[in-house]
């Protein structure tokens, strides 16, 4: 039971996500402090508002605060902006170009008689002169 639960935890990708989860908090603290240090203050000089904290309505005493999931929008969406275009994008560019190419359909294949290469379509095999079916693929 032990060795299972060892094996588990010392696989690549429980590690990967326990990396991730201590990057993504100490990021989102960047993020934050992007959105409250510079954004806010942005906004704050074109609307003069310190951030949309203060869009609040209420109805029936209900409190919306409609600014502070704003902020919260913004923050994230910075943060998936900002994963994407400086982790991912790069990371999968890099990646297609050290995956090997899909390969190409093949155009041939062996003769049943005596397995030299003829072409998909072939009836007859161009070595042996044995009658061949057409592939199934070539036949359409």
């Amino acid at each position: 039971m032990l060795k299972g639960f060892r094996d588990f935890v010392l696989r690549g990708n429980v590690i990967d996500l326990a990396v991730a989860v201590i990057i993504g908090a100490a990021f989102t603290g960047i993020v934050n402090a992007l959105v409250k240090d510079l954004i806010n203050p942005l906004i704050a000089a074109t609307v003069h508002k310190p951030d949309f904290s203060a869009l609040v309505f209420t109805i029936h005493g209900g409190k919306f605060q409609l600014g502070d999931f704003l902020n919260a929008l913004i923050s994230f969406l910075l943060i998936a902006a900002t994963v994407y275009f400086f982790f991912v994008l790069p990371i999968n560019t890099l990646l297609k170009k050290f995956r090997p190419s899909q390969a190409a359909p093949p155009t041939t294949r062996p003769c049943p008689e005596c397995l030299s290469d003829i072409p998909l379509g072939a009836k007859r095999c161009s070595r042996c002169a044995q009658p061949v079916e057409p592939a199934p693929a070539a036949a359409k």
